[in-house]
């Protein structure tokens, strides 16, 4: 297996490193906490500026058009700095629209390009032990919204919403603005620091071009698990880069507490856990980029991402001893990161039920029947 990335990937990596490094310093990272922003403006401002907003929007649109590996090595960078804004929940919602409503929503996904608008989405309900609680049902001949969708990204921000609601096909997308008649936003923050809001739907009239085709919950549901753990694969290697450090400096009974055995079996654990998450997660993004079926490798990697969160999180945490609840030393955002983006995918209790239903009713699992020779195994 090959999983050397080519010029152009290394390319834009390099430039979302450098982009996310110089926004991602410990200095800056105390200042956004100390000034009430929903989210990192002036950074969003040079993601537009560079490009790294509309990588995933088709070419057609005034996008880049790239595939989701490129879109990976943008967001790995984006975790590693702690990057807090909107990246891929808006080219996601964009790329969407752009995949299903092409005709309809043209001149929304182009200022979604240009960065005139900001997108986002929330998926949240489709891991919830709650369930969708947002439907659509038919008022005197009218579609309306009713109820609920919990800590949507920007939500009070955002200019347009993908959400899922329930309806007599069952869950699909539907396009929202969020100051429509009868929304009512009930703003907070999210643990990790980013601007989020709660919607209430009160009898909100929509019309049927705003709600998305059923196969596109699908689609989009996979690319946001591949962009998720993308940025988790980010936070933990540099929690896992910056863990390593400290243990190497900190010094117990006359050596440095990283020749202890237990913090390198710790390191050890972590290091396991990273990389079967990106091995899995390079799978993910090849089988999407190659319109290969998706549904096992999504919920595999969804899996993987939420344990090496929870994992890698706490155990990088402990062997930091008191200095990590210090919240004058940095470690800790990498935690809180960690558990933010293991909610936003519903953690693996969920992710593994899933996927045993999907394995319920599909004996085909593995590379070898995508080959044509063996498309017609029974």
């Amino acid at each position: 297996m090959d999983f050397s990335l080519s010029d152009d990937q290394r390319a834009i990596a390099e430039m979302a490193e450098s982009v996310f490094r110089d926004y991602g310093t410990d200095e800056r990272m105390r200042d956004f906490d100390l000034d009430d922003q929903p989210f990192m403006v002036p950074l969003w401002q040079t993601c537009i500026e560079t490009g790294l907003h509309a990588l995933a929007i088709p070419e057609a649109f005034g996008g880049s058009g790239m595939g989701i590996t490129d879109l990976f090595c943008v967001l790995k960078a984006q975790g590693a700095g702690l990057g807090q804004v909107p990246l891929w929940q808006h080219q996601l919602a964009a790329a969407c629209l752009a995949e299903h409503m092409a005709d309809s929503q043209h001149e929304l996904i182009e200022r979604a390009a240009a960065g005139s608008v900001l997108l986002s989405l929330s998926l949240h309900s489709l891991a919830s032990s709650q369930g969708v609680k947002l439907q659509v049902v038919e008022h005197d001949g009218r579609l309306q919204l009713q109820g609920q969708a919990s800590a949507v990204d920007v939500a009070a921000q955002a200019d347009y919403l993908l959400l899922v609601a329930d309806s007599a096909q069952g869950p699909r997308l539907v396009l929202l603005d969020p100051r429509s008649e009868g929304v009512e936003l009930l703003p907070g923050i999210a643990n990790h620091g980013l601007a989020l809001a709660d919607l209430r739907c009160a009898n909100v009239v929509i019309d049927a071009a705003q709600l998305l085709p059923v196969e596109a919950l699908s689609w989009l549901e996979q690319r946001a698990i591949a962009a998720v753990a993308a940025v988790q694969l980010g936070v933990s290697e540099e929690q896992v880069r910056r863990t390593i450090e400290y243990v190497n400096q900190r010094e117990r009974f006359g050596r440095a507490i990283g020749t202890f055995q237990a913090v390198q079996m710790s390191m050890a654990d972590c290091h396991i856990a990273i990389e079967s998450l990106r091995t899995s997660l390079y799978q993910l993004c090849y089988r999407l980029d190659s319109g290969l079926p998706s549904d096992a490798e999504a919920f595999a990697t969804r899996y993987l991402c939420t344990e090496a969160a929870h994992l890698i999180g706490h155990k990088t945490q402990h062997v930091h001893g008191g200095i990590g609840v210090d919240l004058t030393y940095p470690i800790h955002r990498f935690l809180y990161w960690s558990r933010y983006l293991s909610l936003v995918l519903g953690g693996s209790s969920a992710t593994l039920e899933r996927l045993g239903d999907w394995l319920a009713n599909n004996d085909k699992l593995g590379w070898k029947y995508d080959l044509d020779e063996n498309q017609n195994i029974c």
